[in-house]
C-alpha cells in the first residue's frame, strides 16, 4: 500500500509540473507576464486538474500506458488538453487552439523528461560530469 501511494504521489508531481509549464508557455504574453498572479493561477489549475486525472487513471487499465514513454506523452498531452479547457477559455481566436497547443507542449515536456530523467537522471549526471569535471 505504501509503495503504491508513493508511486501515485510521484506521478501526480510529474503530471503537475509538465502541464503547468506548458500552460505558462502557451498562454499569450505568459513569459512577458511571468509575475502575473492570474497567469500562475490558471497554470496551477491546469496542472492540478491534469495531475488528479492522471492519478485517477492509475485505477484503470489505462495505467499501463504510463510504462511506455510515447504512450505516456500522448496520455499526458490529452489530459492536459482536458485540464486546460476546464481551467479557462482560450485566448486565441480559435479557442481550442490554445488548449491543443498546451497539450502538445505538455506531451513534449513529458517525452523530454522521460529521456532526461530515466535511470535516476543518468543522462543529466553524465553531461554534468563532462562539462564540469
Amino acid at each position: 500500500m505504501g509503495s503504491a501511494f508513493k508511486r501515485r504521489f510521484k506521478l501526480f508531481i510529474q503530471r503537475f509540473w509538465q502541464p503547468t509549464s506548458a500552460c505558462m508557455t502557451c498562454m499569450p504574453g505568459s513569459w512577458g507576464n511571468i509575475m502575473s498572479l492570474t497567469h500562475w493561477t490558471i497554470a496551477f489549475k491546469t496542472g492540478l486538474l491534469t495531475g488528479v486525472l492522471a492519478v485517477l487513471l492509475t485505477f484503470t487499465p489505462a495505467a499501463k500506458w504510463y510504462g511506455n514513454r510515447y504512450g505516456n506523452a500522448l496520455l499526458v498531452g490529452c489530459l492536459t488538453v482536458i485540464g486546460d479547457a476546464y481551467s479557462h477559455i482560450g485566448h486565441y481566436r480559435v479557442h481550442a487552439l490554445e488548449h491543443i497547443a498546451t497539450g502538445v507542449m505538455s506531451g513534449l515536456f513529458a517525452l523530454a523528461a522521460s529521456y532526461l530523467f530515466e535511470d535516476r537522471a543518468r543522462r543529466v549526471r553524465t553531461a554534468w560530469s563532462r562539462w564540469f569535471g
